[in-house]
C-alpha cells in the first residue's frame, strides 16, 4: 500500500507528460520531406507514412533500379514523391540530390537521416575500410545531408531533423563494431544538433532502434565464418519478441517529430537497456562480453564475407528457414529482396 502513492504520481506524470507532447504535436500535411535509403525496409516505410499523413515525399537511395520500385509502390498508393539517386557518402552527390528536389517539388521542411549499411563479424575480420564505410554513410553521410538542408530551414526558421541512429549507438555489443562506431557518433551529433538548433526553430529528433522486422539481414555483409554469424543475426532479426514490427515503428518515428520529442526508442526494450547501460556500464560491457562467447570465433578470420541473401538461399536448415518466418516475409513485403542478387552488390545492405 506505501507504494500505491507513487504509482498513480508516475502514472500522473506519464499523463500529464502525454498531454503536452499531444498539444505540441505539428501537423506535417503539406510539407516536403527527404528520406535516404528510402528504398527498402524502414526508410520506404518512413517515407510511406509521411505520404499517408500528405507530406510530398523525396526518396534517395543509391541503386536507381531498386529506387524507382519503390517509388512505383509509393505513387501506387497516391503519394506524391520523387525519387533522386545518389550516394550520400559524398557531399556532392548530396548538394545535387537536395538541388534537385528543391527545384522539383520544394524547400526541405523535414529531413530524415535513414541510410545505413552494416558488417556483421569479429574485430579481427574487419577491415580499416569497413569502419570508412559505415562512417561514410552513417556519419558523414547524414552530416552532409544537414548541412544542405539547413542554411533553409535557418531562413525559414523552421524544420524538424530526424536522426535514425540505433541501440547500437547507445550500447556497442560485439560483432558489430563499424557499424556501432558509426551509430556513436551519429547519436553524438544528433544530441548537439538539438540543442544548437532549437533557437532556430529547428526540432531534432534521435531514434535509437533495437531489431525491427524489415528483413533487412538479407542485405547485411557477414564476414569470418558468414554463414554462423548469419543464424544468429537473421533469428534475432526476426523473432517476435525481440523485434518490432516495422510498420509501427514508422508510425511511431514520425509521430515522435511531429511531437518534437528529443529522443525515440520505437523497440520495447530498446529505452531500457540504454538506461540501464547508463548506469551500470560496466554491468552492461561483462554482459556483452559473455554473450560473445555464444558468438562465432575469429577462426574464419581470413577475410571471408558473404551477402546474407546468397546465405539463405544456399541454406537447408528448417530451423533456420522457420526462425526467420517473420523476418523473410517482411524482407518480401518492404523490398529489401534485391533485383541484383549477386554477393555486396546493389544498394544499401541494410537499412
Amino acid at each position: 500500500m506505501k507504494a500505491l502513492p507513487w504509482l498513480l504520481g508516475a502514472a500522473g506524470l506519464a499523463a500529464a507528460r502525454s498531454a503536452v507532447l499531444r498539444v505540441r504535436e505539428v501537423e506535417f500535411h503539406g510539407k516536403v520531406t527527404l528520406v535516404t535509403g528510402a528504398s527498402r525496409g524502414l526508410g520506404y516505410l518512413i517515407a510511406r507514412e509521411l505520404g499517408r499523413q500528405g507530406c510530398r515525399v523525396v526518396i534517395c537511395a543509391r541503386d536507381e533500379a531498386e529506387l524507382e520500385r519503390a517509388a512505383d509502390a509509393l505513387r501506387g498508393e497516391g503519394i506524391d514523391v520523387h525519387a533522386v539517386a545518389a550516394d550520400i557518402a559524398h557531399e556532392a552527390d548530396v548538394e545535387r540530390m537536395v538541388r534537385s528536389a528543391e527545384e522539383q517539388v520544394g524547400p526541405i521542411d523535414v529531413l530524415v537521416n535513414n541510410a545505413g549499411i552494416m558488417e556483421v563479424g569479429p574485430f579481427t575480420s574487419m577491415t580499416v575500410q569497413d569502419f570508412e564505410d559505415c562512417m561514410g554513410v552513417m556519419f558523414w553521410g547524414g552530416l552532409f545531408c544537414i548541412r544542405a538542408v539547413l542554411p533553409g530551414m535557418r531562413e525559414r526558421r523552421s524544420g524538424w531533423i530526424i536522426n535514425v541512429t540505433s541501440i547500437g549507438g547507445k550500447i556497442s555489443a560485439p560483432h558489430l563494431l563499424p557499424y556501432n562506431s558509426a551509430k556513436f557518433a551519429a547519436v553524438g551529433l544528433s544530441e548537439g544538433l538539438r540543442a544548437e538548433l532549437a533557437a532556430d526553430g529547428i526540432a531534432v529528433t534521435t531514434v535509437c532502434p533495437g531489431f525491427m522486422r524489415t528483413g533487412s539481414y538479407v542485405n547485411v555483409v557477414y564476414k569470418s565464418q558468414p554463414q554462423r554469424e548469419f543464424v544468429w543475426f537473421a533469428a534475432g532479426s526476426s523473432l517476435p519478441i525481440a523485434t518490432m514490427n516495422a510498420e509501427r515503428a514508422a508510425a511511431h518515428i514520425v509521430r515522435a517529430a511531429r511531437r518534437g520529442q528529443a529522443e525515440i526508442f520505437p523497440v520495447w526494450w530498446a529505452p531500457w537497456a540504454a538506461r540501464f547501460h547508463g548506469l551500470f556500464p560496466g554491468i552492461t560491457a561483462d554482459a556483452m562480453g559473455l554473450f560473445n562467447r555464444f558468438l562465432p570465433d575469429d577462426s574464419g578470420a581470413d577475410h571471408a564475407e558473404e551477402r546474407g541473401l546468397i546465405i539463405e538461399r544456399a541454406m537447408e536448415s528448417p530451423l533456420v528457414s522457420w526462425l526467420t518466418t517473420l523476418g523473410r516475409a517482411a524482407g518480401q513485403r518492404w523490398h529489401e529482396i534485391p533485383g541484383n542478387p549477386h554477393p555486396l552488390q546493389g544498394e544499401e545492405r541494410t537499412t
